[in-house]
């Protein structure tokens, strides 16, 4: 009986551990080996996990050098691996559970692809991601976002790219610089007009790589300058149809304000050779939507889309020498508005069409937009001196309007396998007019309070002025751009000749009056200004440029340049003092003005290119002459000249490295020459506000950089983490600074620029970002530093401005399910400033932001989503304390089978407290503004997506 008793026991006892042990374990390991038909390891090759359900993407990694590869701690379940590998037909098995913690699945044989394979090769080929090299590429269908959504909700779900909420796009650490589609340029070089008009649904692959330099292309010899670019190729029935979007919506008046609404929308028409979209707007709810680089296409290089380079110079890094601060005689009135300040009713529209063959490319494109913007606006400005301090107390309505005409063409065609003609043209129209009402109340303190404690202000000076101009601008620049390749290897010639034109007619009709507390006399004590001011001028730049490209051994190419550069400015400058009886001609305001500048340049290179090591170094001179004369009035007899020739010697070094295992090493030296502005050399009297007047300099030098930076970039696409590092520094000979002479009396402050030497700016950037969990969790850290020393002259006395800013940033991106993603950033900023001739008014300013979305999908194709975003503003030295929270909210339900059709009802900061704030400290001033901007309002919106071809897609268990 004891034996019996015991032999239960004992199988009681195993039973119970059978009992535990029986059950399959939560989290297991996959893990195998990739090899070809030879048991050759396939290292590298991309390991993917793939859902059943939908092909989604699990997990990835890629194989070390023996094919190896190991799944860690994955939730039990059925799994679809999928092995790719160039070359070879993808592999493809179902993992299922066998109630092991470990399962190997030894060695996977891929099978190189042959011709009779090609159609087995279509049929698997389908993955969620691509490796090859550092081109990653993306299956957008892999990647679920809701019907609608744009190619900016994609790429928000891809790993390693990240699009923060103004749009701007990071991948694998680095800046998108251009988006293409199916290759092709969509309305010129800004990324953002892609990825917030195109639809997700439209696109096929994403894919992400870095491009060559046009130099680089043009002459064959690398320079190791890459360009983050990001590739959306178009699916098969989207190239054959019609497809866009419609969206109309309108909301309640509130506040005092009048009805909300807007109207957007965008159709496109593509096909293998040929690119056609229109994109139109129009609302009174602050919301610009394109961007249009209006005014820079116009100047310089910058006229150049597309990366052509017509200014040859040391491996694509242009002139060397810019002119600085023109602005077109804009007659001084401050332009602020868009970017979601004030109130601002918007309308625009344009057309863009490619045509792409293998010979013939064309991309031409046309724009319009206008915008009436009302900025009511608050400052709050400290001046600090020697002896003490003023304040300015400003409050101003402005309301502003501005309506641009943009044309732009691009024609490339190769004329035989050697030669290549492009031909470029970027013109822009533009009219406008302002209104500005401004009071200022100036208040002044002698002597510096104590430290912790505000200055005690007595008033001196009280201003009301009003301001109403109107202008017209012209520009168009056209260039010529001829490219030849020798058939010997590398050897290249490329020239190129443009022709710019810049006019700009404005009047202005200026009415102050200014009151002094402390005038001695009661003739000073009131100054009435009525003046009626016009201004007309006239730019033509005429340039050319040649390069010759010479290998002269394996590893070693030799690069020489030629830039030549002249131009005619012309600017007729009339102000009249309107009184009672008739108007007089102000000849101390009034200027009539030529100026012509030559600029030559010619320069020589050695580079070194061998395995991804570029190493370069030359050396260039350049003679900038300028000729002009001033007088009152044209018809003056007498004219004062001006004639200055500067010669430099400009060096140039750099190091680009791309090492292998995606890491890219660089740096450089170089000497950039800032020319003086026709504005800042002709002595002209700016009185377009009464109390700050600005004044030219006729005996301005050029203001010489000397500019190093270095950085190192690291992706590993197997884990997708990323880090990216860099460090630069500038020191200025020369600088063109504004300096400062205050009236102690009126506080009448005239700024004037000169030149100082001394001023430097050193300063790093840091990011560093990797998955928490592949395709569910990704963290982004990110830090700034920037030390600048700025040199100015207040009353004759030099101060030393000293900024010393801190940022550091996060962002969090959680995707765990379909149905549920939040994006979170958080950036924490502040700024010390230093002033050597007024110590104790040192400032130190926050500026915190905060912010998160969250997008939720519901049964029944429902969807919300909502943001907040709080933003902190603060300074401990004027007490000044802002906290605001934005807070906004929609939810949207997907109508009809093909869900086509989208019904949205939106909220915009709910708990009303916009208001726009900037706070600044520099030179020997700290100032905040506040401005009104659109608060609180709701709208109910319907939208429609357009599809041309309606095709059907035949599912194979996602292969």
């Amino acid at each position: 009986m004891k034996n019996l008793f015991l032999l239960a026991v004992l199988c009681l006892l195993t039973a119970s551990l059978y009992g535990q042990s029986a059950p399959s374990p939560s989290r297991i390991s996959i893990q195998g080996r990739s090899v070809d038909t030879s048991a050759a390891p396939l290292a590298s090759s991309t390991i993917m996990l793939l859902s059943p359900k939908d092909s989604s993407l699990v997990n990835f990694m890629r194989a070390d050098e023996k094919g190896s590869f190991t799944f860690k701690n994955i939730k039990s379940g059925t799994y679809i691996l999928k092995i790719s590998f160039v070359g070879y037909i993808p592999y493809n098995l179902v993992v299922k559970p066998t109630g092991d913690a470990v399962i190997d699945l030894g060695e996977l044989v891929l099978k190189p692809i042959t011709k009779e394979l090609m159609e087995v090769v279509v049929r698997t080929a389908k993955a969620p991601l691509t490796i090859k090299g550092d081109t990653i590429e993306y299956n957008a269908s892999s990647f679920k976002v809701p019907p609608g959504s744009t190619v900016e909700d994609l790429l928000r779900k891809l790993p390693g790219v990240q699009v923060d909420q103004d749009g701007n796009i990071r991948a694998q650490g680095q800046t998108v610089e251009k988006v293409t589609v199916d290759g092709k340029s969509f309305f010129g070089r800004d990324p953002k007009l892609a990825t917030k008009n195109l639809q997700a649904e439209s696109i096929s692959k994403v894919q992400v790589y870095n491009d060559k330099t046009e130099q680089s292309k043009l002459t064959g010899v690398e320079d190791g300058k890459k360009e983050k670019t990001v590739n959306l190729e178009l699916k098969e029935e989207f190239k054959k149809g019609g497809f866009g979007k419609v969206t109309a919506g309108a909301g309640p008046a509130s506040n005092d304000l009048p009805a909300r609404a807007e109207v957007k929308g965008n159709y496109n028409k593509f096909d293998s050779k040929q690119q056609f979209s229109v994109i139109g707007l129009g609302n009174n709810t602050n919301q610009q939507g394109l961007s249009f680089n209006d005014y820079q296409d116009f100047r310089g290089s910058n006229s150049f889309n597309w990366n052509d380079n017509a200014d040859f110079g040391f491996s694509g890094s242009g002139r060397g020498f810019y002119f600085g601060g023109d602005d077109d005689e804009s007659l001084g009135i401050p332009i602020n508005g868009g970017g979601g300040r004030g109130f601002s009713n918007n309308a625009a529209g344009g057309a863009n069409y490619n045509y792409d063959t293998k010979k013939t490319k064309l991309s031409t494109s046309y724009y319009y937009n206008q915008s009436r913007i009302e900025i009511n606006a608050l400052r709050n400005r400290e001046n600090f001196l020697q002896t003490g301090s003023f304040l300015t107390e400003e409050a101003s309505n402005q309301i502003n309007f501005n309506g641009n005409h943009r044309v732009s063409l691009r024609y490339e065609k190769a004329l035989d396998s050697m030669q290549t003609l492009i031909i470029i043209n970027n013109t822009r129209l533009n009219n406008g007019n302002a209104f500005l009402f401004r009071r200022q109340a100036l208040s002044r303190s002698d002597g510096i309070p104590p430290a912790g404690t505000l200055p005690d202000y007595t008033p001196s000076t009280l201003d009301s002025s009003t301001n109403q101009s109107d202008s017209r601008q012209f520009g168009s620049a056209s260039t010529v751009l001829y490219r030849l390749k020798f058939k010997k290897k590398s050897r290249s010639f490329a020239a190129s000749a443009t022709y710019q034109i810049n006019t700009n007619d404005g009047n202005l009709d200026l009415n102050s009056q200014t009151r002094f507390f402390q005038a001695t006399s009661a003739n000073e004590a009131l100054r009435v200004i009525r003046q009626a001011q016009t201004t007309n001028s006239l730019r033509n730049e005429y340039k050319a440029s040649l390069l010759y490209v010479e290998p002269f051994a394996k590893k070693f190419f030799w690069e020489t340049f030629y830039n030549f550069s002249l131009r005619y400015d012309e600017v007729d400058r009339d102000v009249l003092n309107v009184g009672d009886a008739f108007p007089i001609r102000n000849d101390s305001l009034s200027r009539f003005y030529k100026n012509e500048y030559l600029f030559n340049r010619v320069g020589s290179g050695l580079r070194y290119s061998f395995k991804g090591l570029n190493l370069s170094a030359g050396l260039a001179g350049q003679r900038f002459s300028l000729n002009g004369r001033y007088a009152p009035d044209q018809t003056s007899p007498v004219d004062s000249l001006i004639s200055r020739t500067f010669t430099t010697v400009v060096p140039n070094v750099s190091l680009n490295y791309d090492m292998k295992n995606n890491k890219y090493l660089y740096g450089g030296y170089d000497v950039n020459v800032r020319i003086p502005s026709s504005r800042d050399l002709q002595p002209i009297i700016n009185n377009s506000n009464p109390l700050f007047i600005n004044e030219g300099n006729p005996n301005l030098l050029p203001e010489l950089q000397h500019n190093v930076n270095g950085g190192f970039s690291y992706f590993n696409p197997g884990s997708f983490t990323n880090l990216f590092v860099n460090v630069y520094g500038t020191y200025y000979v020369n600088q063109i600074v504004y300096s400062q002479q205050v009236n102690t009396e009126t506080l009448v402050t005239t700024t004037f620029p000169e030149n100082i030497t001394g001023g430097k700016n050193i300063g790093s950037y840091m990011s560093v970002g990797f998955p928490l969990k592949k395709t569910k969790a990704t963290l982004n850290i990110n830090s700034q530093l920037n030390f600048g020393n700025n040199l100015t002259n207040i009353n004759g006395t030099r101060n030393e401005t000293e900024n010393r800013n801190y940022t550091i940033g996060t962002r969090l991106d959680l995707t765990p399910t379909e149905w549920l993603t939040f994006y979170g950033n958080a950036s924490i900023g502040r700024t010390n400033t230093r002033y050597s001739i007024s110590s104790g008014q040192n400032q130190q300013i926050t500026n915190n932001n905060f912010n998160g979305d969250l997008n939720l999908k519901l049964p029944g194709s429902f969807y919300v989503n909502t943001s907040l975003n709080y933003r902190v503003f603060r300074n401990r030295q004027s007490n000044f304390d802002q906290r605001i929270p934005l807070w906004n909210a929609s939810v949207y339900h997907i109508l009809g089978k093909a869900k086509k059709a989208e019904i949205r009802l939106s909220s915009v900061d709910l708990l009303n407290r916009n208001v726009s704030i900037t706070q600044y400290a520099g030179q020997n001033y700290r100032q905040n503004e506040q401005v009104n901007t659109l608060a609180r309002y709701f709208l109910l919106s319907f939208s429609y997506n357009m599809r041309g071809v309606n095709a059907t897609i035949r599912r194979n268990g996602g292969f």
